[in-house]
């Protein structure tokens, strides 16, 4: 039985969850851009047996290739997301099965600077589970 947490992050165009699953439209693309573009993050937590029946949180911020917080307007605050959630054990699943936790979150218009790297950063109570690196196409030659 395993206490550690994985996960799983695609980057894609547009993502929801209905019935526990995880429905992708245009997923698993690594280029973007140049130019405003919209994205979403579908997300799969896979909880550790051990640490189901108790409140958690999963927060996801983006970095630049540098390491440094990415903003949007405000210089205070970083693009991201942060929630709670917390998963029950199902009745007749086997003591130690790992479950999972599908999550959807789409992002609004963004214009990121050409020709540059970043990544999607998730972490499950503070501590990192997973990245997703993408980077925007150079500006087009004038």
């Amino acid at each position: 039985m395993s206490d550690e947490w994985s996960a799983l992050v695609l980057l894609c165009d547009s993502a929801q969850v209905a019935d526990g699953k995880l429905y992708i439209l245009g997923g698993g693309w690594s280029l973007c851009g140049p130019g405003p573009f919209v994205h979403a993050l579908a997300l799969r937590l896979m909880v550790p047996w051990t640490q189901t029946n108790r409140e958690h949180s999963v927060e996801a911020s983006l970095l630049d290739e540098d390491g440094a917080p990415v903003h949007a307007g405000n210089p205070s605050q970083g693009i991201g997301f942060q929630s709670r959630f917390e998963v029950g054990r199902p009745t007749g699943i086997p003591p130690g099965t790992p479950l999972e936790v599908p999550i959807a979150i789409n992002m609004g218009p963004i214009d990121l600077p050409s020709g540059r790297g970043y990544i999607w950063v998730i972490r499950v109570d503070g501590d990192e589970v997973t990245r997703a690196n993408f980077r925007t196409r150079p500006a087009a030659a004038r």
